[in-house]
């Protein structure tokens, strides 16, 4: 019995202090930003497809949240809510392989490089495209999030990575990055599509 009365009053607490918290909630301000990227180009020992390179995207999605941290009156405790974040979502990096059989700066070479540029380009403009919803879905997730009560200003640390993983893990941010995901996908096949490579390598002497 003691043990059932002992967890009523910790959920009741617990009520209380977040009850309290909602009144030290404040709208968090959003600036998205994309990383810089760079290109890299390797041509593997092992033989690819010799029409198609292939190119790996990095993608960086980082989270820079800036807090309030209220005091409570009579040494209550803190609320520490979401008051700005700086996310940068983007590309950061591109490794574009090439066939082996493909001699560096030959016109064979310079096709399926160019190609590959435009998967690059793909992915780009995807990002650049989604800049709005991204915004939206940041702002619409960190606002759904109630400060956290803490007891001591040495959990505070603890609830700054907590407002951090529920931002994450919100469903308006992970059906973005669905979204994104998606249209990169039918992009890029736009762009395999539309692909003149067979004609642009076929007048190449190697």
């Amino acid at each position: 019995m003691f043990k059932y009365v002992l967890f009523l009053i910790l959920c009741v607490t617990s009520a209380f202090a977040d009850d309290v918290c909602v009144a030290y909630k404040t709208r968090p301000g959003v600036r998205i930003s994309k990383p810089d990227w760079v290109k890299k180009v390797g041509q593997p020992l092992k033989v690819m497809d010799l029409y198609h390179g292939n190119v790996t995207a990095t993608l960086v999605d980082e989270y820079d949240i800036i807090v309030n941290i209220d005091e409570l009156p009579n040494n209550g405790g803190y609320c520490v809510g979401i008051k700005n974040i700086n996310a940068t979502i983007g590309y950061s990096d591109f490794l574009v392989k090439v066939d082996m059989r493909h001699k560096m700066d030959s016109c064979s070479y310079r096709a399926v490089l160019a190609h590959e540029g435009e998967h690059i380009n793909a992915y780009l403009s995807v990002i650049d495209d989604f800049q709005d919803d991204l915004k939206d879905s940041v702002y619409s997730a960190a606002n759904s999030i109630i400060p956290i009560y803490v007891k001591s200003e040495m959990d505070i640390g603890a609830a700054i990575d907590d407002l951090n993983s529920r931002l994450q893990t919100h469903p308006d941010l992970i059906l973005v990055k669905q979204k994104i995901s998606a249209a990169e996908e039918i992009r890029n096949a736009k762009v395999d599509e539309n692909d003149d490579k067979y004609q642009e390598l076929a007048k190449c002497n190697g």
